[in-house]
C-alpha cells in the first residue's frame, strides 16, 4: 500500500466575492468531545431522512455492493457499448450522489477527459482527466464526478488519440436533489489572485449536525462537487493506496472504496470507538486513534487495523506510558476522563509515531510502537510537566514565542535541506489555554489566556523546526488566522496553506506570503472539524489533460 500522493488536475478556476460573517458564543463544552451517536439511529430525523439513512446503511453493506457490481457486469456484457452509445448509470454504488458511472469501447486507444456543464448556469464548468496512469486504452470505465444538483448536466467527453486526434462526444443527465441540506455554492470572499489557488477539491470532514452526515467536496469556486454519505459521526481524513480510498463512516467503522465507488470492505473496530485521526504505517496497516469502550478513560488508545484481514488489535494505551500523570487527572464536564485527548497521529517510520494531545497541549513522540513502546520526547510546556516525572522528556524551547495551545492537525514534514535528526512540524495552533482534566494548571503562565470555543482574538498557523540531536524546538513560521478554540486544521501545500477555523464555519487558502487568496464560509450547526485539499491523482483523476 502507498500513502496518498499530490498532483495538479485539469480545472478552470473562478470565484465570486462576498463578505463572510460569523457569530461567537462562549462555550467551552461545545467541543469535539460533544461526540455524536455512533450512527444516526438515535437522532431525531425526519421521515424522509430516515429513508435516506436506510439507503446509506445499504450502501455500506458489502454484500449489496457485490450484487450491484454483478449487475453492472451483466449490463456491460449485454451489448457492445461505444462512444456513441455509452452505458451510464447514476451513482450505482451510492457513495457519491454527484457521480455518474460510465462504460464504453473505442476502436482506437484514447485518453479521456470530461467536462461537466450546469445547464442552468449555476456553476462553472468542471473538467477532469481520467486514467491516472496516463495510458491510452480502448475499454473505458470510470466515474464522472462533480454533477450539479437540481439541474441538467451536459457532460462533454474529449477523446484524445495518441497521435493527437481529438473527438468529442456528449451526453446529458438531469440530476435531482442532494441527500443533505448543505449549500451547493458556498459564500466565497476572494482577496487575492484566484489563479494562485492550488488545483484540487476542498474535502470538508465533520460539518457536525444532528441530521444526516456526509463528507463534502468543494471546488475552488466554492461549488459542491461531491456528497459522500456516511453512517454518522464524521470522516477525519482520506487515505489512499494503489486501488482504494479509506475513510471513517461512524465511530466504530471504516470503509474501503474503489475508484468506481464500490465499497470493497467495511471494517468493524470491535469494542473500540474511533476518534479524530488515522494513518497508514509502512506495511499498509491503518493506525487509528480510539477509545476502549471497556475502560474508564477515553481518547487515549491506538489500535492497528489490518486492511487485508480486517483484524483489529490494540498497540498502545497511553495510560501505560503516563500512568502516574493519569492518576492526577479528574473527569471533565461531561464526566469523562479525557485526560490526553489525542487528536492527530503521524507515522514517522521504524515504529515511531507523533501524537498531538489537545488536553496537555503537547506533541509526543512514541518509539517502538509494535514492541515495547516508550516516550522519546515531548514538545510542550516545561512548566506543565514539571513535577510529574516526565519533565526530563520535554524538549528545550529555543527563542521567545508563545507556545501552542490545544493544537490540532499536527503534521510531520521532512526536508532534504535539513541535517539528520531535524524535521518540521506544522499545525493549527488553536491558541487556547484549557485543560479540563488538569484544572489546577494556570495556562496564563504560558501567555495562553483564551478559554472559549468561539470568542478569541486569534489562532495561528505554526511551524516548528525540531532538532532531535540538540533536543530543541523553535518557531520558524507563523501567521494569524480566525480564532477557533477547538477543532480546526492546517495543511501546507508547498507554496500555499489551507486553514480551517472550525468554530467559525470558515476555511481558506493562503499564498506563500501568507496573504489570503480566498475564504469560504459554511452554515454550520456546530463546527467544521477538518478541511484538507486533495487532488485525487491516481484515484479519480489524471495529473494533466490529454
Amino acid at each position: 500500500m502507498k500513502k496518498r500522493k499530490s498532483i495538479a488536475v485539469c480545472i478552470a478556476v473562478a470565484a465570486v466575492s462576498i463578505v463572510a460573517s460569523v457569530s461567537g458564543v462562549k462555550a467551552i463544552n461545545e467541543t469535539e468531545d460533544s461526540r455524536k451517536q455512533t450512527d444516526m439511529e438515535t437522532a431525531e430525523l425526519s421521515e424522509e431522512q430516515e429513508k435516506y439513512l436506510h439507503k446509506i446503511k445499504e450502501t455500506y453493506d458489502v454484500s449489496n455492493q457485490k450484487e450491484i457490481a454483478e449487475e453492472l457486469e451483466e449490463k456491460k456484457s449485454s451489448q457492445h457499448y461505444t462512444a456513441d452509445n455509452m452505458l451510464t448509470q447514476y451513482n450505482p454504488f451510492g457513495t457519491n450522489t454527484q457521480s455518474l458511472y460510465v462504460y464504453f469501447h473505442t476502436d482506437e486507444a484514447v485518453g479521456v477527459t470530461y467536462t461537466v456543464h450546469a445547464d442552468d448556469g449555476s456553476a462553472g464548468d468542471f473538467t477532469r482527466a481520467v486514467y491516472a496512469d496516463g495510458t491510452y486504452r480502448t475499454e473505458h470505465e470510470f466515474q464522472v464526478t462533480g454533477l450539479v444538483p437540481d439541474t441538467g448536466n451536459t457532460i462533454t467527453f474529449t477523446l484524445t488519440a495518441e497521435d493527437g486526434t481529438v473527438t468529442e462526444k456528449e451526453t446529458s443527465y438531469e440530476m435531482g436533489s442532494l441527500l443533505g441540506t448543505e449549500e451547493v455554492r458556498l459564500d466565497v470572499d476572494v482577496k487575492g489572485d484566484a489563479a494562485k489557488l492550488k488545483d484540487g477539491l476542498y474535502v470538508v470532514m465533520g460539518n457536525d449536525s444532528t441530521a444526516l452526515d456526509f463528507i463534502y467536496f468543494y471546488d475552488n469556486e466554492g461549488v459542491l462537487r461531491g456528497e459522500v454519505p456516511i453512517l454518522g459521526y464524521r470522516g477525519h481524513r482520506l487515505l489512499f493506496d494503489d486501488t482504494s480510498m479509506y475513510y471513517s463512516i461512524s465511530e466504530t467503522k471504516m470503509a474501503r472504496v474503489d475508484r468506481l465507488g464500490q465499497v470493497m470492505n467495511v471494517y468493524d473496530l470491535e469494542g473500540y470507538e474511533l476518534h479524530h485521526d488515522y494513518v497508514f504505517d509502512d506495511s499498509g496497516n491503518i493506525l487509528i486513534l480510539a477509545s476502549d469502550e471497556s475502560e474508564d478513560s477515553v481518547e487515549d488508545i491506538i489500535i492497528r487495523l489490518d486492511a487485508d484481514s480486517g483484524r483489529v488489535e490494540e498497540v498502545l494505551d497511553l495510560g501505560d506510558l503516563f500512568g502516574s500523570y493519569k492518576e492526577t487527572c479528574v473527569p471533565d464536564e461531561d464526566g469523562e476522563l479525557d485526560w490526553m485527548h489525542i487528536n492527530t497521529i503521524q507515522w514517522l517510520g521504524d515504529g515511531a509515531v507523533l501524537l498531538s494531545s489537545r488536553e496537555t497541549s503537547s506533541i509526543i513522540k512514541v518509539e517502538n510502537l509494535y514492541d515495547v513502546p516508550e516516550v522519546s520526547y515531548i514538545i510542550g510546556s516545561a512548566s506543565f510537566w514539571e513535577g510529574t516525572g516526565y519533565e526530563e522528556l520535554v524538549l528545550e524551547q529555543e527563542g521567545e514565542f508563545t507556545l501552542h495551545g490545544g493544537q490540532h492537525s499536527v503534521t510531520y514534514a521532512e526536508d532534504d535541506s535539513l541535517d539528520d535528526g531535524q524535521y518540521y512540524l506544522y499545525m493549527y495552533n488553536n491558541n487556547i489555554g484549557v485543560s479540563e482534566t488538569n484544572p489546577d494548571f494556570d495556562w496564563s503562565s504560558e501567555d495562553l489566556t483564551e478559554d472559549s470555543a468561539k470568542e478569541g482574538e486569534a489562532s495561528y498557523y505554526y511551524e516548528y523546526l525540531i532538532d532531535e540531536d540538540a533536543e530543541t524546538f523553535q518557531l520558524t513560521d507563523s501567521f494569524k488566522v480566525p480564532y477557533s478554540g477547538y477543532v480546526s486544521s492546517a495543511q501546507n501545500l508547498g507554496t500555499n496553506t489551507v486553514i480551517d477555523s472550525g468554530f467559525q464555519g470558515w476555511f481558506a487558502e493562503y499564498d506563500e506570503g501568507h496573504e489570503l487568496i480566498a475564504a469560504y464560509t459554511m452554515n454550520v450547526e456546530k463546527f467544521i472539524y477538518r478541511v484538507y485539499k486533495y487532488d485525487f491523482e491516481g484515484f479519480y483523476y489524471k495529473q494533466e489533460c490529454y
